[in-house]
């Protein structure tokens, strides 16, 4: 079984309470000689957390003017549509955004969701049927995916144990 990677960074005071989920946006030009911006930018812009944990004492910092605090997070699954006949729960797979001019479609970002092409991903949970029909005539299936990474740990996984 795999082990769940949590993370440990940096997050404003006031925000800083277990189950709190966030997308992390990237640093701020403030950032740039901070002391503590290796803790705060190791996190992937565009990627959603949930803190699981609340570490440490307060620590000043020029954007948050309550400090920031010390937080184990966790990568939540990724929503994503993929080929019906690759959705296996369990299977790792290589993720493959597909050419898609039908950028009105309500699917589109499901279909093109915050991966890189060739991304290792874990299929969690097979949801079910897409929400509504292909445009192009895909067969798909709405799943969660999960980032692999290179020491076989993931990041969502403990998601499912928070859930409430």
């Amino acid at each position: 079984m795999n082990e769940v990677r949590k993370l440990i960074t940096l997050c404003g005071k006031n925000w800083a309470k277990i189950g709190v989920e966030f997308t992390f946006i990237g640093g701020q030009p403030e950032c740039e000689n901070c002391m503590l911006k290796v803790a705060c930018l190791k996190l992937k812009k565009g990627v959603k957390y949930k803190i699981v944990a609340l570490r440490g004492n307060v620590q000043e910092c020029p954007l948050h003017d309550e400090g920031v605090v010390s937080v184990e997070v966790v990568e939540l699954p990724i929503l994503a549509l993929i080929d019906s006949n690759m959705a296996v729960e369990g299977a790792t797979i290589h993720f493959k955004n597909e050419n898609c001019d039908y950028y009105d479609c309500a699917m589109y970002k499901l279909c093109h969701p915050e991966l890189e092409d060739g991304e290792a991903v874990v299929i969690e949970k097979v949801i079910g049927d897409s929400p509504t029909e292909c445009k192009k005539g895909r067969s798909v299936k709405l799943v969660e995916l999960a980032r692999k990474y290179e020491d076989g740990k993931k990041l969502s996984k403990i998601f499912k144990f928070f859930v409430s």
